[in-house]
């Protein structure tokens, strides 16, 4: 079996990850819930994975909030900050996970479009902003090409026009330099099973400093008892409940990885591979979307003719894994044009070899050819 569905989860992860998550339970009780040994360990965790992930995307640590992956994480920030009055720009590349909080929340909503190479169409962009603009929602990368948006001059945009600018990091962090206040981001939004090798699960969401999110859950917080109002300072503000702490502790692990490893190398790594890939495609009957010539490690096509599903199917009977269909962008496959046809996605991770490409490669020919 060779995995290429790294954009939907990583597979092959450090092994340091399984172990950390193996060994927390025998070592840690309920964070923040008691002063006794078990409960400092998991408060250690904790933490120590807040501060990890606060130092790789610029950030302070009390405003990295957990969650259970991006999709909470974006329905935290999108339904804890919208409001139906407001008018929001977004665009035609992002998830289900932005788009159906906004269509929910019943707001204003304009999209940026694509232009017919894949990338995103800046040029109609300040004719977009009302004096109801509220936020820019943005993906870093797009799930399903992997096309990479410039998230400096979107911050700058932002700023200039006095909107808050909202990223989808689940397909870069890890994998791409994110720095908030470089880039002028407000609120970034990560999961942890992707390119941040951990378990399924994890993820959260990252603030700037003086930012308000209203929170989507509330109840038990370790402090404030004897309040009947949810704590408002953060992290607890976002975090209600018992937190996966088995999860972080993998989480933690797999950053530990990254910072030794460095995030140049992982994303060098990436697009060697998903270079070789591509070479290896020439003279074959493929239609190629997005094939930017750097992106993350994401290769989406289809054969001409051919439903993506059925081609997936033929490619998992020869222990190929990769993604048929969808990919939840229903947006981006109308703005291509593959509503029906779907997009066969390929997508690589750092612990992918060339041996597995080149193998992906033999399969995909002999079922074409």
């Amino acid at each position: 079996m060779i995995y290429l569905d790294n954009a939907a989860t990583s597979f092959l992860k450090p092994p340091s990850v399984a172990q950390a998550v193996f060994d927390s339970f025998g070592q840690v009780g309920n964070a923040a819930r008691g002063i006794n040994q078990m409960s400092l360990a998991a408060e250690r965790i904790v933490y120590g994975t807040r501060q990890q992930l606060a130092e790789l995307v610029q950030a302070a640590p009390k405003q990295v909030a957990f969650s259970s992956g991006s999709t909470e994480a974006l329905n935290i920030l999108i339904q804890g900050f919208v409001k139906p009055e407001d008018h929001v720009i977004t665009s035609v590349m992002e998830h289900n996970s932005v788009l159906r909080p906004l269509y929910r929340i019943g707001c204003e909503i304009d999209f940026l479009p694509i232009t017919p190479e894949g990338r995103l169409d800046r040029s109609n962009r300040d004719a977009l902003i009302k004096d109801n603009t509220s936020c820019l929602i943005l993906t870093h990368a797009a799930n399903l090409t992997g096309v990479i948006n410039d998230l400096a001059d979107w911050g700058d945009w932002c700023d200039k026009h006095g909107i808050e600018f909202f990223v989808d990091a689940s397909q870069t962090a890890g994998v791409l330099p994110i720095k908030m206040k470089d880039m002028k981001i407000s609120a970034l939004a990560f999961t942890g099973h992707k390119s941040l090798f951990g378990a399924q699960g994890t993820g959260g969401l990252v603030v700037r400093d003086g930012l308000d999110i209203r929170p989507l859950s509330v109840g038990g917080s370790g402090i404030a008892t004897f309040d009947k109002e949810h704590p408002k300072q953060m992290p607890t503000r976002l975090e209600a409940g018992t937190a996966n702490i088995h999860g972080l502790a993998g989480l933690r692990a797999g950053l530990t990885f990254i910072e030794a490893t460095g995030i140049d190398v992982i994303h060098e790594r990436e697009q060697s591979l998903r270079q070789r890939f591509l070479g290896g495609l020439e003279g074959l009957p493929v239609t190629l979307y997005g094939s930017e010539p750097e992106t993350v490690g994401i290769v989406a096509l289809n054969v001409t003719g051919e439903d993506s599903a059925l081609i997936g199917g033929y490619l998992s009977e020869a222990g190929i894994l990769v993604r048929t269909g969808g990919h939840c962008a229903p947006l981006h496959h109308e703005a291509f044009g593959t509503v029906d046809q779907g997009m066969i996605r390929f997508s690589f991770s750092y612990f992918n070899t060339e041996e597995e490409v080149d193998t992906a490669l033999d399969a995909f020919r002999n079922i074409l050819l």
